[in-house]
């Protein structure tokens, strides 16, 4: 019987305590004071740490994932945490990102099939209402050279080239590939090569 690729990820949220940790992460945490306030969506939601630090500052927040059994937990992490989040289980692929809807979009460390990421960030771009912003983390195919986190090959991992013509039609404010060091939880730990963007949808004239 062939394995679901959501599988992988239920058994990854369903080991005892969490696989990237609690706490946000380290890139969105150092842009969140440029974020418009209103409604935000969470690419890969996972066990919920950047969903529910959104909605602490007053977001409106929609975490997607594949993975019911993360999405489990980010309900549980908000619960915790005293604030409301709405989940949605969903392959990335299938799920449709309504247009001119988003304030805020965030995509950390999901990493997609180049044949379903470039579609993704095309209707993240057409989702995001007029100063709207995305907040991006990902690793970079020299990541492999660290073994520290992330896909197991490079297709899967991004460059800024290919984000720079994938999210066309936003305005940079971020936009870098660099080195740091990623501590969240057990499955990102340590050095790590990442591309970072935060980019603004342009507003209506």
């Amino acid at each position: 019987m062939t394995e679901r690729p959501w599988q992988r990820w239920d058994e990854r949220y369903g080991r005892p305590g969490w696989a990237y940790g609690t706490e946000p992460n380290g890139f969105l945490v150092s842009v969140v004071d440029r974020l418009p306030q209103g409604r935000a969506l969470c690419l890969g939601g996972g066990e919920g740490r950047n969903a529910v630090f959104l909605a602490q500052r007053g977001l409106e927040v929609t975490a997607v994932d594949w993975s019911a059994v993360g999405l489990e937990k980010a309900n549980r992490l908000a619960a915790d945490q005293r604030v409301r989040i709405r989940t949605e289980v969903a392959d990335l692929h299938d799920f449709t990102i309504e247009p001119d809807a988003w304030d805020v979009v965030i995509s950390i460390f999901c990493h997609l099939p180049p044949g379903t990421r470039a579609p993704v960030h095309r209707a993240v771009v057409a989702g995001l209402k007029p100063g709207g912003a995305l907040v991006l983390e990902a690793y970079t195919p020299r990541q492999l050279e660290y073994g520290t986190g992330g896909p197991p090959t490079a297709d899967l991992m991004m460059t800024l080239a290919e984000l720079e013509t994938e999210l066309a039609g936003l305005d940079f404010a971020i936009a870098c590939e660099t080195e740091r060091t990623v501590g969240e939880g057990s499955c990102h730990t340590g050095r790590g090569a990442v591309v970072q963007v935060l980019g603004f949808k342009p507003s209506a004239r």
